[in-house]
């Protein structure tokens, strides 16, 4: 599924200095729709698994930040809002892969759904194999069906959302304030679940801005 769009040369940040601040509301919204839809269509064109890896590595790296300048205020009304989203997950593995593979062991241990069969997850889980996992959810929006690598998503969220609550119980005795933060996470985790729903759902039908 593709949407006709304008499709912008893609710039440096530093080309987008501008926008923060502008008085104009719509124009970080525009740039983030035109360079999202631009990057899934040139992506996907030109099929080079070079291109994807260097569109993979953006989560690790210090393009993060562009992305998120640009992308991170978007719903999930958007492509750019669903795709800020699938980075994010990948970001957080990227800066704690143990603690990430910890929350997801304990997550597929508890959630009692399909959920670990949909995200598809390595065994045994390791910092190695979560990692292994984000990269082929994310690199699946842009050489797969964006609807399913969405749903893959979905359920990797909602696994970790799972193993952060558990996590939760058992410190809350030893210590209320690390429980409380772990709380906090699982709630964002099952937020960010139920948006990623929302968008694979909006991508199907047709309504993704």
């Amino acid at each position: 599924m593709t949407r006709q769009h304008q499709k912008p040369i893609l710039q440096p940040s530093a080309s987008f200095d501008w926008i923060i601040g502008s008085d104009d509301p719509g124009a970080s919204h525009r740039i983030a729709q035109e360079t999202s839809w631009a990057l899934l269509d040139r992506v996907r064109a030109v099929a080079d698994p070079e291109i994807v890896a260097r569109v993979l590595e953006v989560a690790s790296g210090e393009g993060i930040n562009d992305i998120a300048e640009l992308w991170s205020r978007e719903s999930t009304h958007t492509l750019a809002g669903v795709l800020w989203r699938m980075y994010l997950l990948r970001r957080i593995v990227a800066a704690d892969a143990a603690g990430a593979a910890d929350l997801f062991a304990r997550g597929s241990q508890r959630i009692g759904t399909i959920d670990p069969i949909v995200a598809g997850a390595q065994e045994p889980v390791s910092p190695e194999s979560i990692a292994v996992l984000c990269d082929a959810i994310l690199r699946g929006a842009f050489v797969g069906d964006l609807g399913d690598a969405l749903d893959r998503a979905a359920s990797y969220a909602r696994i970790m959302a799972a193993g952060a609550a558990d996590l939760a119980d058992e410190r809350d005795p030893h210590d209320d304030a690390h429980g409380s933060v772990l709380t906090t996470r699982a709630l964002r985790y099952a937020s960010i679940a139920r948006e990623l729903d929302a968008g694979a759902g909006r991508w199907r039908n047709g309504t993704l801005g």
